[in-house]
Formats: structure tokens, C-alpha cells, sequence
């Protein structure tokens, strides 16, 4: 399992979570509105969750119903 980011980090892109991070995991670029967490290299310490100041963050399996899209589009962004 891995944690996914949703859709209240669109727009506000704070990089808390990136900061907090032991592994590196959670990338963007300036042409994406929000950050992605790398599933293939997130441990799943859950050190991001708590940080985000906007509650975008949740484990795979907790993502809300309205927003279970962004664990497709968190894993495409990995695929390209």
C-alpha cells in the first residue's frame, strides 16, 4: 500500500510533506498542480498524513470515494 495524495493539494502545493519524507518519495514539477507520491518507493511510514496542511493525504486504502480517481492519476504520473 502506499499513500496518495488528493485533490485539496491542487492548487496550494505545499511542500510540507515533501520535507518530512525519510525516503524521497513524493515528487511534482512546476507544469503539475499538485505532488505525487512515488508508490513503488513509498515505505508507508505515514510521516506525510499529519503535515499536510490541507488533509490531502491518505492511505491507499482510506481515500475517500469522491476522490478515489487520484490513485489512478498518482500512479500515471509515475508511468510517464
Amino acid at each position: 500500500m502506499t499513500y496518495i495524495i488528493t485533490e485539496p493539494c491542487i492548487g496550494v502545493k505545499d511542500a510540507s510533506c515533501v520535507e518530512v519524507c525519510p525516503v524521497d518519495c513524493i515528487h511534482s514539477d512546476d507544469d503539475q498542480p499538485q505532488y505525487y507520491i512515488n508508490p513503488d518507493e513509498c515505505i508507508d511510514c505515514g510521516a506525510c498524513e499529519p503535515v499536510c496542511p490541507v488533509s490531502a493525504i491518505f492511505p491507499e486504502d482510506a481515500v475517500p470515494d469522491e476522490w478515489r480517481h487520484f490513485v489512478d492519476s498518482n500512479a500515471a504520473y509515475y508511468r510517464t
